[in-house]
């Protein structure tokens, strides 16, 4: 091979890869199971933390201080638009990240991402408002969202999935829950600060400096993740899989050419998850502000509630799953989300109560199903597409299923009535019913 050319392969280069990885486990020693998973928690934890950094404000803030000529209405759907451009920008981020992967090292791509989630996320903190720089504002924010999709995608290190596959069979739905609970933690952590920020100063001096805290604090959650991802991927069991070949990217064109049909079941398989993910955290709560007179502060104390159920959910999708499987198990709480959303205008529009059922059913649901929504079928890909094909399908679930449902869910309930909510979530159910049932089929017929 010609070292000097300039040309890559794509499987370059795996031995090479593998005893940087052991010299870096000479210095820091084995880890234990349980700093991996500790580990992988956080890891997760301070990119959902960012994310919901974002989501919230774009209930509570933008359209105040980004949107001020629109109303509240119309300000909060802008702000949402601008919210879905992660999503779009994810894929390109991951199909980035794997070049940048294959040329210069894991450690490479992962520092490389996390820095710029964590730069674009604090940059969001020091921006003008419109007030002070009119539309341009406005693009910047765009183009500072835009950053942290590509750095999201960039930022994937496949484990949920890959230690699920690689975990004794009897134990793989308790291995792929373990990244799942990011989510949750990261949601508490945003969803506490603003809580906090909201009692303890003025309105006027929320819409101010107050918002902006939090931004600063993701930069610094997302240094501490940055040394626990790198001694992660830095693991023996990270070695053994890149000898293996289990985590080498691979060329995404070629991949999307043999192995099209998996990735469309395994993005479509989850739908119910990702559509729900959403429709719990942030939809109701711009909902709230817009039709109801609850404060904002109360309703995101329930919301916190609700995110320690759908941990505890995630952690009892793990015995579940050991149980019954975890395809099963995904096919059941698809069932259940599609019940659920019948009871989406009743329970909205049912007051304080019935508001309150909604988000802790809610929750306890999203907990069960978004505990294995992590790699279901990613056994399906060959060995060689695995790390890139996981990688991959899980920025789809989240563009299709999540990205654009706070826009379409707000605009659907104002604009028609919250029972086109219940239509789009049972659409998502319906998805991911009838992807685990393709999946099932295509195997029998193998």
């Amino acid at each position: 091979m010609d070292t000097h050319s300039g040309h890559v392969p794509s499987d370059f280069p795996p031995r090479a890869a593998a005893d940087d990885a052991r010299r870096i486990n000479a210095d820091h020693g084995k880890i234990a199971p349980g700093e991996i998973a500790i580990g992988v928690v956080i890891g997760r934890a301070s990119e959902y933390f960012d994310f919901f950094v974002y989501a919230i404000a774009s209930v509570l803030v933008f359209p105040s201080v980004f949107f001020p000529f629109a109303d509240r209405l119309d300000g909060t759907l802008y702000a949402f638009t601008i919210f879905a451009f992660a999503f779009v920008a994810r894929p390109f981020g991951t199909i980035a990240s794997m070049a940048i992967q294959r040329r210069f090292g894991r450690e490479a791509k992962l520092t490389l991402a996390l820095f710029l989630l964590g730069i674009s996320t604090a940059g969001i903190a020091f921006l003008p408002t419109y007030s002070h720089l009119g539309g341009a504002a406005i693009v910047l924010l765009a183009l500072l969202r835009i950053g942290q999709g590509l750095a999201l995608g960039g930022s994937w290190d496949g484990l949920p999935s890959l230690l699920a596959l690689n975990a004794p069979p009897q134990r793989r739905g308790w291995y792929a829950m373990l990244g799942q609970l990011g989510a949750p933690v990261g949601f508490v952590i945003a969803a506490g600060l603003f809580w906090y920020l909201l009692s303890a100063v003025s309105t006027a001096d929320f819409l101010d400096w107050g918002w902006r805290y939090p931004f600063y604090v993701a930069f610094a959650i997302n240094v501490v993740a940055l040394f626990a991802r790198l001694r992660l991927v830095s693991t023996e069991e990270y070695s053994h899989l890149l000898e293996e070949r289990e985590l080498q990217p691979t060329k995404v064109v070629e991949m999307a050419h043999t192995q099209g049909g998996n990735l469309v079941i395994g993005a479509l398989a989850a739908l119910a998850s990702y559509a729900l993910f959403h429709l719990v955290t942030v939809f109701p709560l711009s909902w709230i502000v817009l039709y109801s007179t609850r404060s904002a502060g109360d309703f995101l104390l329930v919301q916190m509630l609700g995110a320690a159920l759908a941990a505890a959910g995630i952690v009892a999708s793990g015995l579940i799953a050991d149980r019954v499987g975890r395809r099963t198990t995904l096919a059941a709480l698809a069932g259940l989300i599609a019940v659920f959303s019948g009871f989406v205008p009743m329970l909205m529009d049912g007051g304080d109560l019935g508001q309150n059922i909604f988000i802790l059913l809610g929750f306890a649901l999203l907990g069960l199903s978004y505990g294995q929504a992590a790699g279901a079928v990613t056994a399906n890909f060959p060995a060689k597409y695995r790390y890139t094909g996981a990688a991959l399908t899980s920025d789809l679930a989240w563009l299709v299923g999540a990205g654009f449902a706070p826009l379409v869910a707000l605009g659907l309930s104002a604009h028609f009535g919250l029972a086109y909510v219940s239509v789009y979530l049972l659409s998502g159910a319906v998805c991911s019913l009838a992807a685990l049932s393709l999946n099932r089929a295509l195997e029998i017929r193998d």
